[in-house]
């Protein structure tokens, strides 16, 4: 709608002088005409439009008056059909065109306009306008342009959008992906590849959606091999096989699209060629796997519709001889592809590690009966395998190669398979070792013992120079083979079987000569000697051992040793059997002493003297390690006592006591004090207990003082009981302020606990429950108060107390302990 300024004096009304009144005054200030304006807000359209112009007829340059006149104009006819109403938006149109002649800058009014011009559906105008606005605006503008452009392109579709976006690629190449979407959508599948393919070949390129150059592949493979037909431009075949060689770890699925490809275009015969060419190059199982079980459906399918064909010509009546062969021909290949399936997983495996030896023998077993395929896989192994990268025991492999000629009956080849494989450089000495071994054991299978001894003979021959490190791997092994200790014990046990008794010690002498003898070859060549009467020459062989080896290795070769002496001798060369005893405890540990020292002391009882004997066993005492000096101190009194009598083991019994731990001496405390009640010796009894009640807690040991108890009952009076419990109150006083009563106190109430015990009697004699005291260390704690305000002050070290010690009449009659005996006569009338 368009007002002529003549014509439209007729719309001012009386309240619009005022306004009137200010535009002549100051026809050139916006704010003037903003108030006017707005009080025409509320009125019709053409009134609002007569300002409209007039305003801009003085102020043509204000972008905030065509904003908001452009705003109305669009405003009033969005509503409407851009068919029915044309006229009306070819003038919104001319407003446009007119704003932009000088606002041709301003890019807000470009994108109304051309969103504007969008609902009008003019494809050629729209399109030169947004061209007119790029042209207009300066480039770092565009991006605004170009993202309604764009949507404009994607709306109109076809060859439109294809050149856009050809266009825009030249501003923003790195949103390429969006146009490859477009032409997917539009099936412009050739393009859209070849697009896709720059995009994969240009190493710069960064993806706008995130995806790797691996998912870049992907999608081009996919397309190409779905789209087979309409992809003209690329050469698919290279373009797969180099995502092959790059993508290592999808070689299966890449097989597997080329595959697809040639099958979708009818060249079944190249398809097959790749599955071939697939399952016998990738280098894992799990590639191998899509391709093979591809490849079988592949064949299954094509299977299926012969054999439709086939039944459906037979309905008919109608044979075809060529069709019914191929038929056959193809279930014959499926069915040898089913049985080849073992060996090509075997061989996939065998290209992960042609040095697997495990492989290998799978190798030769798939093959079963076929005696020409097994010598193949075996010559073919022997020449792959690296020995020193061998996994496996490769030495085995030529075994077993040679057993397979030796069970074919073939020796001759067989002794050629072990003469060459005596030549490997094996991993290890023991590899070939044990290779010479089974080339022995092969011969002696034959019955050819000479051959036998023979090629053991030739296993163990040193080389030039035998002073060579059995441990350096710098050596080949056939130089360090000969000091193999696994190599010469078969070769002695040979001997000893089939050899004469020179020919035997001359190995064993030999096996001693190169210092790799061990206890056992030592052993085995003295028992050898003893049973060829050769006893003399088999202690000498003992004692090489011994020189040979140390201690705790030499300590068995001395056990045996002796043994073999004493039960060869007995008595008769004691002198000489007591240096070997003395040899061998010379340097013999603590913990390995006490066998040695019985059995010395039980030859000087059997044959020698018995004092002799004991200052054997008195030497162990001290010789022994702490774990045996208590049992050692126990047998030596059994011995004194058997040999001169209970007395003389009173000096025996001092010395433990004195130098046996804590425990150990209150033990031997007890079997002292026994021995010494057996004798009459009360007294010495009673003090003996008395040394021993300062290792025993009331607590933890009440066993100790309850056969103190039984003793003072039997054999004491009143002052020695009343000694006894004043004793106990002391020690019990001691362990009361000391960390271990504590730890021990624990202990002994979670075991009381478990036990199911729910009190504990404290030494004052009130019964505390359980479950009245929180823990053990309320209990001591408890316990040491009453203690110290009760007892008189008790020295911290026990001795040896005199059955005549008087007690403190005060502390007597305190009855804070019910176990005291309470006396009410002076100590005269006792």
């Amino acid at each position: 709608m368009e007002v002529d300024d003549n014509l439209g004096f007729y719309m001012i009304e009386e309240l619009d002088i005022p306004f009137e009144e200010e535009i002549l005054r100051n026809p050139y200030t916006l704010k003037s005409w903003l108030r006017y304006i707005d009080h025409k807000s509320e009125q019709q359209l053409s009134h609002q439009i007569f300002v409209y112009e007039r305003a801009l007829k003085e102020l043509p340059g204000s972008y905030k008056l065509w904003k908001e006149y452009l705003d109305l104009r669009r405003e009033h006819v969005q509503e409407l059909n851009p068919v029915k109403f044309e006229k009306e938006y070819l003038k919104v149109n001319n407003c446009f065109e007119r704003a932009l002649v000088l606002l041709h800058k301003m890019p807000r009014i470009w994108l109304d306009y051309c969103s504007f011009l969008m609902n009008q559906c003019r494809i050629t105008k729209t399109r030169r306008i947004f061209d007119r606005a790029l042209k207009a605006l300066p480039i770092t503008q565009h991006p605004r342009i170009w993202e309604l452009y764009l949507k404009f392109a994607r709306s109109v579709g076809g060859e439109t959008a294809i050149r856009l976006y050809r266009r825009y690629l030249k501003l923003e190449p790195d949103r390429v992906e969006e146009y490859i979407d477009l032409l997917l959508s539009l099936s412009r599948y050739d393009e859209a590849a070849k697009r896709l393919a720059q995009t994969v070949n240009n190493d710069r390129f960064q993806s706008m959606f995130g995806k790797s150059n691996y998912q870049l592949w992907m999608e081009l493979c996919d397309l190409i091999c779905e789209h087979p037909h309409e992809i003209k431009s690329l050469k698919v075949e290279p373009i797969i096989r180099s995502g092959i060689r790059r993508f290592t770890d999808q070689v299966g699925r890449l097989w597997n699209s080329l595959a697809n490809y040639w099958i979708k275009l009818g060249h079944f015969e190249k398809a097959r060629d790749v599955f071939e060419e697939g399952i016998s190059t990738v280098m894992t199982v799990r590639d191998f796997t899509q391709i093979f079980d591809t490849y079988a459906k592949a064949e299954e399918t094509v299977i299926e519709r012969k054999m439709e064909e086939a039944a459906e010509r037979a309905e008919e009546g109608i044979d075809d001889p060529n069709a019914d062969l191929e038929l056959d021909l193809r279930l014959m290949r499926f069915e040898q592809l089913m049985d080849r399936r073992p060996f090509l997983v075997n061989d996939v495996l065998l290209r992960q590690n042609p040095n697997n030896v495990h492989e290998w023998e799978k190798r030769v077993a798939l093959w079963k009966d076929n005696h020409t395929k097994v010598v193949e896989t075996y010559t073919k192994a022997m020449r792959t395998i690296d020995p020193k990268k061998a996994t496996g025991k490769f030495h085995e492999l030529w075994v077993n190669f040679a057993k397979f000629y030796e069970q074919g009956g073939d020796i001759e080849n067989a002794r050629t398979i072990f003469e060459k494989a005596t030549h490997v450089d094996f991993k290890h000495v023991n590899d070939l070792a044990a290779l010479w071994c089974e080339y022995a054991e092969m011969e002696l299978r034959l019955e050819n013992y000479n051959k036998a001894i023979d090629v053991m003979g030739r296993a163990t021959v040193p080389p030039r120079n035998p002073n060579v490190d059995f441990r350096d791997e710098s050596l080949p092994v056939q130089s360090r083979v000969f000091k193999s200790i696994k190599l010469w014990s078969f070769y002695v046990d040979l001997e000893e079987s089939i050899g004469t008794v020179e020919s035997t010690r001359a190995v064993y002498d030999r096996i001693l000569e190169l210092k790799i003898a061990n206890p056992q070859i030592i052993i085995n060549y003295a028992n050898f000697l003893e049973e060829n009467k050769y006893y003399e020459e088999s202690f000498k062989v003992y004692e090489r051992g011994v020189e040979l080896f140390n201690y705790p290795i030499s300590f068995e070769i001395w056990n045996v040793y002796l043994t073999k002496f004493i039960g060869r001798y007995g008595g008769l060369k004691l002198e000489r059997a007591r240096d070997l005893f003395e040899q061998a405890l010379e340097k013999c540990p603590p913990k390995y002493a006490k066998p040695l020292y019985l059995m010395y002391g039980k030859l000087e009882e059997d044959y020698g003297l018995a004092r002799h004997a004991m200052r054997i066993y008195d030497r162990a005492t001290r010789s022994v390690s702490d774990v045996d000096r208590s049992e050692m101190f126990n047998f030596y009194i059994a011995k004194a006592s058997a040999n001169f009598g209970v007395t003389y083991t009173r000096e025996i019994y001092e010395r433990a006591i004195e130098v046996l731990p804590d425990k150990e001496a209150k033990d031997m405390c007890l079997k002292y004090a026994e021995l010494e009640r057996k004798l009459g010796e009360i007294d010495r009894a009673r003090a003996l207990y008395a040394h021993a009640s300062q290792f025993c807690d009331p607590r933890t040991v009440p066993s100790f003082w309850q056969t103190w108890h039984d003793f003072e009952v039997k054999h004491g009076n009143e002052d020695t009981f009343k000694e006894m419990l004043r004793i106990k109150r002391s020690v019990q006083a001691q362990y009361n302020t000391e960390v271990n009563f504590i730890s021990a106190q624990i202990l002994a109430t979670r075991q009381a606990q478990q036990s199911g015990q729910v009190q504990s009697v404290p030494s004052n004699g009130t019964e505390i429950p359980a479950s009245g005291i929180s823990n053990a260390m309320q209990i001591a704690e408890h316990e040491a108060i009453q203690n110290k305000t009760n007892l008189p002050p008790v020295a911290k070290s026990m001795a040896f107390v005199p059955s005549s010690t008087q007690v403190n009449k005060e502390n007597v009659s305190n009855p804070s302990n019910p176990d005291e005996i309470t006396m009410d006569m002076d100590d005269d009338d006792l």
